[in-house]
C-alpha cells in the first residue's frame, strides 16, 4: 500500500484514476502527498493498521458512492435520488475488480457490523495530511486498491 501512496505503481489493468494532486508542487517534495505513508517498524505499522476497520462487501458500493459525493454527506446531496442509480452502477464496476473473498477496509468510524454509508458517518482516523478524509482499501490476491476522498479546505 505504501507504494500506491507514493505513486510508484500503476493500475494493473491500466484503468486511469483521478489524482487531484497531480501537478501540485507538494508532490515534488513528497510523492505520497497528501497521504501519510504507513510506518515500516512493527509497532508503527500495527498502530496504523489499527485505524482501518474491516467492512463487509455488502457495504462497499455505498461507501464508494459516499466517496464520490461533495462533503461526503450523501443525504444532503442535491439531486441524489436521480443520480443514485448511475453512481451505484459505477461503484459496482469498481467492486467487480475484487472477487469474492476480497477484504475491504475503511478509516471511517461508523456503528455496527453493517455500516450504511448513506447515513451520517461519525468521524474518521485521517490517513492524509488533512483533518478529514474517508477511504477504502480493497485487498484481493491479485491487487490492492486505494480509493480516497478528503476535504482540503
Amino acid at each position: 500500500m505504501s507504494a500506491l501512496m507514493r505513486r510508484e505503481v500503476g493500475d494493473p489493468r491500466g484503468w486511469r484514476g483521478q489524482d487531484p494532486e497531480q501537478g501540485d508542487e507538494e508532490l515534488e517534495e513528497d510523492p505520497a502527498f497528501p497521504f501519510r505513508v504507513p510506518p515500516t517498524d512493527e509497532a508503527g505499522a500495527a498502530q496504523w493498521r489499527g485505524r482501518l476497520f474491516e467492512i463487509p462487501r455488502s457495504a462497499v458500493v455505498r461507501l464508494l458512492v459516499m466517496l464520490a459525493t461533495n462533503a461526503m454527506n450523501v443525504p444532503r446531496q442535491d439531486g441524489f435520488a436521480d443520480r443514485r442509480p448511475g453512481m451505484e452502477k459505477n461503484a459496482q464496476v469498481i467492486l467487480s475488480r475484487f472477487p469474492e473473498g476480497s477484504q475491504f477496509f475503511t478509516n471511517t468510524r461508523h456503528g455496527g457490523d453493517h455500516p450504511d454509508f448513506y447515513e451520517r458517518v461519525t468521524g474518521c482516523w485521517p490517513m492524509t495530511q488533512y483533518a478529514w478524509d474517508f477511504g477504502l482499501v480493497a485487498v484481493s490476491p491479485e491487487e490492492v486498491g486505494l480509493i480516497w476522498s478528503f476535504d482540503a479546505s
